[in-house]
């Protein structure tokens, strides 16, 4: 398992773009980003690297954004996790609500409101 100076936050998205400029914009705010399009990649990057929070995607391929955090809770219990969607109904968030997910991000997502809401989930999770 790789040890790293900074908070590193896993973003997994099937959007390629979206994943990518996440990466670069929590990069410029001094996390290390790891990247993974579903949820079998992100439980494999957990499972083998250091990861504090992982922002993840409702909808993805495979396994939905739910069974991808009851997963990585698998792995890791008390993983902070932050769910992002662009379609939020009452029935996915309940699921989120009760999975713990620390929030919930309605898509398009501005830059603050990401950073911002994991610098809360890691200020609570490790007093960072």
């Amino acid at each position: 398992m790789a040890l790293y100076p900074l908070p590193s936050v896993l973003v997994t998205d099937d959007d390629r773009d979206l994943r990518e400029t996440l990466g670069v914009v929590l990069e410029a705010r001094g996390y290390h980003p790891l990247l993974a399009a579903d949820g079998e990649e992100a439980v494999r990057i957990v499972s083998q690297e250091e990861v504090h929070l992982v922002l993840v995607d409702l909808h993805l391929p495979r396994w939905s954004g739910i069974e991808t955090v009851q997963r990585v809770r698998e792995v890791h219990q008390e993983m902070p996790c932050i769910m992002m969607s662009a379609a939020w109904d009452e029935a996915n968030l309940a699921a989120a609500r009760s999975m713990d997910v620390f929030s919930m991000l309605s898509k398009p997502l501005g830059q603050s409101q990401v950073t911002d809401s994991i610098q809360r989930a890691l200020s609570v999770a490790y007093d960072w």
